[in-house]
């Protein structure tokens, strides 16, 4: 299984246990995630960018990893990851860089996760 894959599972699993505890305050939090990201003056991408960026501040390496996957199927190029981990970098200093190689590690691992899906769509 893959890195991606492996994250996607977990992260599916553990929402859908969380959100079987019936918690109000943890579905409002949820929601709110949700929506926040939904299009609205701002586009998508561009909300999954921002969301990369303050998240890589914060040193969330599962935020950070959620932004990449979903900033790449708003359609972000690598190029724009790049910039976008940059801008975080200088925001959030050196203390930033180990969760900047792992997000550069992981973006090359969406990217080939959807590269080798798309080809097997193409059978």
């Amino acid at each position: 299984m893959s890195a991606v894959q492996e994250f996607n599972e977990y992260r599916s699993k553990m929402n859908e246990k969380l959100l079987e505890e019936n918690n109000k305050l943890i579905k409002r939090i949820f929601n709110l995630d949700t929506n926040a990201f939904a299009e609205g003056a701002l586009d998508k991408k561009t909300k999954e960018l921002l969301g990369l960026v303050a998240s890589t501040v914060l040193r969330c390496d599962d935020c950070v990893r959620y932004h990449l996957e979903s900033a790449y199927k708003e359609g972000a190029r690598r190029e724009e990851i790049l910039e976008t981990l940059g801008i975080a970098t200088l925001i959030g200093g050196t203390i930033v860089i180990p969760h900047l190689r792992r997000a550069h590690e992981y973006w090359g691992e969406v990217e080939a996760e959807y590269q080798e899906e798309n080809l097997g769509n193409n059978d």
